[in-house]
């Protein structure tokens, strides 16, 4: 793989690398009973745990509930698409025959081999490998003060305390089949509805209906 020896890996188990880019609509076609996905979970806490340790050096007087905004916003599924097609890992994904994949769906498995790539690395080459490989591709956007998430909720949340008013969200529809859902939440502000959003799951609608009602607001 030409990636690998762009950043000088010399790999121990080549299947590690291989299995971070097969899709379960490829795995299920060939019969192989194993994806990506098992790899996306440990690499997602990798990088978090890489994310934190860069954060907390960086700035010893940042509190806890600032890390966490300021990590959410380089761990965040623009984030992981954007490091992915930097890196051009879409080119490596192996997806089953004739599947058909909304825009929404592609990106997020773009996103989603970012991370599946960073667990079979650190399985195969241990954590200062990956350190060193993140240093190179995702703490040079910290550096630059890269924005990729905003937090609409959050800052909904901030205005509406200092006014003294009661805020939530309400669940307004759910559709699609399981692995394709689509969310649209509302947000209320002293029981009065100020905007809507829809997404992929509710954290997503909830920051769409959250940039709706800020513009009100």
């Amino acid at each position: 793989m030409k990636l690998l020896q762009k950043f000088s890996i010399e790999p121990i188990d080549n299947h590690l690398y291989e299995l971070a880019f097969i899709h379960e609509s490829y795995a299920n076609e060939k019969g192989l009973g194993e994806c990506y996905e098992r790899l996306e979970f440990l690499g997602d806490s990798v990088l978090d745990l890489v994310v934190s340790e860069f954060l907390y050096k960086m700035d010893p007087s940042l509190n806890e509930g600032e890390l966490t905004r300021i990590r959410s916003n380089y761990v965040c599924k623009k984030a992981l698409y954007i490091y992915s097609k930097e890196l051009r890992l879409d080119q490596y994904v192996k997806l089953g025959a004739g599947q058909e994949m909304a825009k929404r769906e592609v990106d997020s498995v773009t996103g989603d081999v970012f991370e599946s790539f960073v667990g079979a690395m650190y399985l195969d080459q241990g954590l200062d490998t990956v350190k060193e490989f993140l240093s190179k591709t995702v703490i040079p956007h910290i550096e630059n003060e890269d924005i990729f998430f905003y937090d609409y909720k959050s800052k909904l949340k901030q205005l509406c305390d200092q006014e003294c008013f009661n805020i939530s969200y309400e669940l307004i529809k759910e559709e699609g089949e399981p692995h394709k859902k689509t969310f649209t939440m509302a947000v209320l502000i002293n029981g009065e509805h100020y905007g809507t959003g829809s997404g992929g799951n509710k954290k997503e609608a909830e920051q769409k209906a959250s940039k709706v009602a800020l513009e009100k607001l």
